[in-house]
This record gives C-alpha cells, sequence and structure tokens, in this order.
C-alpha cells in the first residue's frame, strides 16, 4: 500500500480500557497461531510457489472456498455465505513484499488470519434470511512488483481483478490489513467510506473495542479498498499504518499481539452479525 495525501473490551461495569472485549466469539489465539503459521512459511510474494501453496491452504478452510485467476500467474482465493442482495466483501492481501527474507507478520499474514478466522465464526453463525451474502477474500499481488513505479497503476492487482469480474455483485468491502501490532489503534483512513466506516465504530463500541477505533481521520492510504472506493463501493480498510517495521526484516511475528487480531475481528464480526 502507498499514503496518497494528509488528512486532516470491558466486560459488564469495567472500563473498557481496561478489560477484554465484551464479546466473545472470534478467537484471537487461534488466528494469531495462523499467523505464526504464515510467517513460518517464509516470504510469499505473488507468484511464488510458497505463495501457491499457501493459497491452496486457504481455499481449504474457506466456506466454498475457491480461487479465481488474476492473470500473471496470480490467484486471488475467494469463500462466500449465502445472502440477499449483493456481497459484503471481506478481504486481505495473502501476498508479501518481495524482499528477501520478508515474512510480513503484520503485512499479509495479520490481515489474513484475521480474515480467516472471521470466515470461520460466520460459517457457525445465524443471520436472518434478509442478511446480505458474505464473501471472504485474499488478494494476491497487492504489493508492487517494483518501487519506484507509479503504485496504483502497477499494484493492486487482485482486487482491481475481483473489481472488474464482480462489480456488480458487490455492495461494500471491508478490508483488513494492519490489524497486528501490538499497540493497535485504528482512526478512519482518509478514503474509507465515513458512513460505513461510522457503521464499523458502532459494531465496536456494542463489542467492547471502540476506545481502539478513535474518532479521528488520518491519511489516506492506497490499498485493495481503494480500486472499489473509485468505483463507487462504499469501502473502508483497516489499518493501522502507525507501524514501525512496515516493509522492514523486523516485521515478525514477536511484533503482534492476539489481542489486536481479537479487537479487530470482534469489531468486524459485531458488523456482519447484525446487518440487514
Amino acid at each position: 500500500m502507498a499514503v496518497a495525501l494528509v488528512g486532516c473490551g470491558g466486560e459488564a461495569g469495567a472500563p473498557e480500557s481496561q478489560a477484554a472485549a465484551r464479546a466473545d466469539r472470534f478467537d484471537g489465539a487461534r488466528a494469531h497461531r495462523e499467523l505464526v503459521r504464515q510467517t513460518e512459511l517464509g516470504p510469499r510474494p505473488a507468484g511464488s510457489a510458497t505463495l501457491r501453496r499457501l493459497a491452496k491452504q486457504l481455499q481449504d478452510r474457506l466456506p466454498r472456498g475457491r480461487q479465481e485467476a488474476v492473470g500473471g500467474g496470480l490467484s486471488n482465493v475467494v469463500g462466500s455465505l449465502p445472502g440477499r442482495g449483493k456481497a459484503i466483501v471481506v478481504a486481505a492481501h495473502y501476498d508479501t513484499k518481495d524482499i528477501p527474507g520478508f515474512v510480513g507478520a503484520n503485512d499479509g499474514a495479520g490481515g489474513t488470519a484475521a480474515v480467516l478466522e472471521i470466515a470461520r465464526v460466520m460459517r457457525r453463525t445465524t443471520r436472518p434470511a434478509s442478511a446480505p451474502p458474505l464473501r471472504f477474500v485474499f488478494f494476491d499481488g497487492e504489493e508492487a512488483p517494483a518501487d519506484g513505479q507509479d503504485f496504483y497503476a502497477t499494484a493492486l492487482r487482485g482486487s482491481k481483478a475481483y473489481l472488474k469480474r464482480h462489480r456488480a455483485e458487490v455492495r461494500a468491502v471491508v478490508l483488513l490489513d494492519f490489524v497486528a501490532d501490538k499497540d493497535l489503534s485504528l482512526p478512519r483512513e482518509a478514503g474509507s467510506d465515513p458512513a460505513l466506516w461510522e457503521r464499523l465504530r458502532a459494531a465496536a463500541r456494542r463489542a467492547g473495542v471502540g476506545r481502539h477505533f478513535p474518532n479521528e481521520t488520518r491519511a489516506e492510504i492506497l490499498d485493495d479498498h481503494t480500486p472499489f472506493a473509485r468505483a463507487g463501493i462504499p469501502a473502508i480498510d483497516l489499518i493501522d499504518f502507525d507501524y514501525p517495521y512496515f516493509h522492514t526484516l523486523e516485521d515478525t511475528a514477536d511484533k503482534t499481539s492476539a489481542r489486536s487480531l481479537d479487537v479487530a475481528g470482534e469489531a468486524v464480526v459485531e458488523l456482519l452479525r447484525s446487518w440487514r
């Protein structure tokens, strides 16, 4: 992802800042084990044999899992749950930056692990008949293949391919990217749809994790939600870009937290669970 421009849990009776989320649907420890597992695979750049193996593993663990070709040997991994009307897409990128030795604990594995756990929870959640379909998508080729080029033109390959194929079927997009760092704070990223973001913040408050979603707006980030936003589809990006290990070899599992994954996961699960 790239910066585009600068924009301007608690139990009952306990302060939210001193306790865990009130909701207990998303398993943060389970998601963190998945994060660790992915980093142990090593670097996973787009088009690599390691990423193809991961794609098959993710496909097998998603409801109705399948792969969709992106082009150039890349593939998105897609799962789905039924519903009425246009779909809510819950997404992350599963490739890592092509840097030797880079394992992408927060930048790649974190979002992927969170979406995989969200899919597991929602698969077991009873929703009303009026609820929209859910699609769980792991985008390939989010990272730019070479630095020094126009990021939007050369990166976000999986999300742009998915939009081209499924634009008429998509109602909204919820993207999870940097959601595993230990000191998690998720203000609205300036390119994220304000109304949908407020809906997420309300869900976070209900789940008891609202303090991690401050009422602030930070710089716009070009990320996998951007093609959808530019196409007029409400899209938001959960991303804590104040992460000092961005695109460094220090982006390792010890810099991440099951608790942070739980915060993001509980908020998104509540958002989806309550969507009519």
